[in-house]
């Protein structure tokens, strides 16, 4: 068997260890000259999301072997709306580091790899299948896996983010809900360390819609997080991204051909995470190849995952300002429901959301 890993991301490096670990030594092709090699930015391991898992760091390690160092281990998220604000407390997750930095979960990963990663690599997907037994996908977006005919586009998304100087509680986030700020989408501040943080919007593309101007929400939520954060937020360096797909797989297995991370649609349409579920497609493409599991049968609940926040996607697209404020009101009077870990959130608020949308379907029609 010979296996090859096109590209060095989270999904690629966790099938290369856990492949490792059953005796194969895959080739590894990245692109780029080093792993992590992207702007950097704070991301969230949202534990509301990962449920029944409540701790994915030491599922990782305990489970499969994958040892990962967090920044922080996230112990409280205040969510605002234009009028409202709710607060939420408790072993909520971990943040992390992502990009050019030594402590990235990328550079983590790449240093419990011991297959050479062969870097500056021009090889295509069709170029390798004629050396290589088994490919595993994991380019980090969904276009590789468009152009094999395997991928279903639901939409694509906007960020502007910026990293800014500051005094932080390495242990809480921030985020926003608010329309005039990212329409249909969110706001978010992620710290890196006391002194530092990420501040991001991100919002879907609606092509049947004139498209916002990207400077003014940016100007409006970068006023709007420095008056709610009580601090100047001194700007050091920024990114944008234009037109990012979100989709899904149309099958996670097609010949000897594995679709891992965002190729497989690890990426949560609404609220974005999707770290933990990159990870575990490539674990589970390396069991399979083992002998130790079925990839399409392993995966099946992230799919479910993945459906289940479409539906939180598109019905929140629907919600004007003055939703979300019932909505943000409505989350701190019941805090504590969202709190119980016996709850999956995502599960929950998808059910619970679409009628609210059908009868707000019907006042507005």
């Amino acid at each position: 068997m010979k296996v090859a890993i096109m590209a060095a991301g989270l999904s690629g490096l966790a099938c290369a260890i856990t492949l490792e670990k059953f005796g194969i030594e895959p080739a590894i092709f990245e692109k780029r000259s080093c792993v992590g090699d992207r702007f950097v930015n704070g991301e969230i391991l949202f534990s509301l999301v990962t449920r029944p898992i409540q701790d994915c760091i030491a599922y990782l390690s305990e489970k499969h072997g994958i040892y990962l160092h967090p920044a922080a281990n996230l112990q409280k998220m205040t969510l605002y709306s234009p009028r409202e604000q709710a607060f939420f407390e408790g072993h909520l997750g971990f943040t992390n580091v992502r990009g050019r930095e030594s402590d990235g979960f990328e550079a983590q990963l790449s240093r419990q790899v011991r297959s050479p990663i062969q870097f500056h690599s021009e090889e295509t997907y069709e170029g390798l299948l004629s050396h290589y037994t088994h490919m595993v996908m994991a380019t980090g977006d969904g276009d590789y896996a468009k152009k094999t005919r395997n991928f279903r586009e639901d939409l694509t998304v906007s960020l502007r983010g910026a990293t800014v100087e500051g005094s932080f509680d390495r242990y809480a986030v921030a985020a926003w809900l608010d329309n005039d700020l990212a329409p249909s989408g969110y706001a978010f501040c992620i710290p890196l360390s006391d002194t530092e943080a990420t501040i991001v919007i991100a919002y879907p593309d609606d092509p049947h819609r004139e498209p916002p101007d990207p400077e003014l929400l940016w100007d409006r939520f970068y006023e709007r997080a420095r008056s709610d954060l009580k601090q100047p937020l001194r700007i050091t360096d920024q990114f944008q991204i234009t037109h990012y797909p979100i989709g899904i797989c149309r099958s996670a297995r097609i010949g000897n051909t594995f679709y891992v991370g965002n190729c497989f649609g690890s990426l949560m349409p609404y609220l974005g995470f999707g770290q933990f579920s990159a990870l575990l497609t490539g674990i589970y493409a390396a069991m399979d190849l083992a002998g130790e599991g079925n990839y399409e049968e392993l995966t099946a609940p992230l799919r479910q995952s993945y459906e289940d926040s479409l539906v939180l996607r598109r019905t929140l697209e629907r919600l004007d300002n003055s939703d979300y404020d019932r909505i943000v009101h409505l989350l701190r009077l019941g805090s504590r429901l969202i709190e119980n870990e016996k709850i999956n959130p995502l599960k929950t608020a998808s059910f619970l959301l679409r009628p609210y949308v059908k009868w707000k379907q019907g006042v507005t029609s």
